[in-house]
């Protein structure tokens, strides 16, 4: 599944949701009609009063209804998503799309996460540092979120000059770390 949004707190009280973007094609797909994946087992902060003994469960597919930019913040109302308790349960849901539906970037230099995620991850020598965890998407730079061998997690600047090599080819990313980056 690619992630293109987290859903957000409530906007208002009829069910629409502020949603934190995490694709480069917001209006494509956020666009009326467009179906959502939710992530996998995910599970409501808050339940919403489903009914006696019905507990709330988020939906595995969620259908957008509407979508407006609002102060520089995308606002969302999905089918079936009617008052602000039911909206509030649905916070922090990661949103995606099926990664076979994805198109392949035209920049050689660009990946989509899906691409990256399981990656085995070698020094310049070939020493196996761990596998590509996930990829956070903060402000200054995506981070490779690398997975150690021994369990821990380590965050890599995903810039040139510490990635100079994806291959996607041998399933491979090699990364040349500054002292001390994987200490951190």
């Amino acid at each position: 599944m690619l992630i293109v949004g987290r859903i957000g707190k409530p906007h208002g009280i009829r069910g629409e949701v502020t949603v934190e973007v995490r694709t480069d094609e917001p209006d494509a797909r956020f666009a009326p009609g467009s179906v959502l994946r939710t992530e996998p087992g995910a599970t409501p902060r808050t339940s919403p009063d489903a009914g006696p003994g019905v507990p709330f469960r988020v939906p595995a597919e969620l259908v957008i209804e509407s979508a407006r930019w609002h102060q520089g913040r995308l606002l969302v109302a999905f089918e079936g998503v009617l008052d602000r308790d039911v909206a509030e349960a649905l916070r922090d849901t990661l949103i995606g799309v099926d990664s076979s539906e994805v198109a392949a970037p035209e920049d050689p230099e660009e990946f989509n996460d899906h691409e990256l995620v399981g990656l085995s991850v070698v020094t310049p020598t070939g020493e196996r540092l761990g596998e590509v965890a996930r990829i956070d998407h903060a402000p200054s730079s995506d981070l490779l979120v690398l997975r150690r061998p021994e369990g821990k997690t380590a965050l890599i600047p995903f810039v040139k000059a510490i990635v100079p090599e994806v291959d996607l080819a041998n399933r491979r990313v090699v990364v040349d770390p500054p002292g001390g980056l994987l200490d951190l």
